[in-house]
């Protein structure tokens, strides 16, 4: 059966959307671990206080060793690390889907704002890794959500920013009073990156579909015009 080729202002669309529905997965995903591990949380549950006995065996003579567990409070140890791990990875998943998105979006009007017609998002990936792309959007004060895209996007900009500086500070091998709170305040900043990166993504989709207006109005007016010169070679 033959394939219907999408034009490129349809596969684009559907490109930055898969980013998106990635994205949602991931923060899903993340949130669902998060409650998880935090309904898993020992002050948030009644923990039973009854033990067993516990016989290890210690070597091939048959010496053993007699101790009491309590199994309960040993299981949701062993559960909550298994939630925080799981936590701890979705988590930076969620964050590198969302600054895929992001960055994706803003990629993709920037290409059409200089009249390419890419035809899908595209990436550099080193070491397994996708690079994500510059995030700052320009040219679109004709666009009514500007205003709230520049927001967003400073937002961001000022957690990767305290992100960047909190890195460099801990890779220092001695770190002086001042730069040991200044540490802590730049976590502090850096925290909720991967929800701002949501957030901006959503907007620069939004904006997307602003900037492909003028390109989807030109492929209706080219098949307009194509419809109408066969109707007229064929009377």
């Amino acid at each position: 059966m033959k394939t219907k080729t999408l034009h490129w202002t349809d596969s684009l669309t559907d490109s930055v959307y898969a980013l998106w529905e990635t994205a949602t997965e991931y923060r899903t995903a993340y949130l669902h671990a998060y409650l998880a591990r935090h309904n898993a949380e020992f002050d948030r549950r009644r923990i039973h206080d009854g033990v067993i006995g516990i016989c290890r065996r210690l070597n091939d003579r048959g010496d053993t060793r007699h101790h009491r567990r309590a199994p309960h409070f040993h299981a949701l140890s062993l559960i909550s690390d298994a939630y925080r791990r799981a936590e701890r990875e979705l988590q930076q998943r969620y964050e590198d889907a969302a600054l895929l998105y992001a960055s994706g979006a803003a990629w993709a009007i920037a290409s059409v704002q200089r009249s390419e017609t890419p035809p899908v998002v595209e990436f550099t990936e080193a070491d397994g890794q996708l690079a994500h792309h510059g995030l700052e959007i320009s040219g679109l004060d004709r666009y009514a959500g500007a205003h709230a895209l520049r927001v967003a996007y400073q937002d961001l900009a000022v957690k990767l920013g305290a992100a960047g500086y909190a890195e460099d500070l801990a890779a220092r091998e001695y770190l002086a009073d001042h730069e040991a709170g200044e540490l802590h305040a730049a976590l502090d900043d850096a925290a909720g990156i991967a929800d701002a990166a949501y957030a901006y993504g959503q907007l620069a989709h939004k904006a997307l579909h602003f900037v492909l207006l003028e390109p989807i109005r030109d492929r209706e007016r080219q098949l307009a015009l194509a419809r109408a010169l066969r109707a007229a070679s064929d009377n």
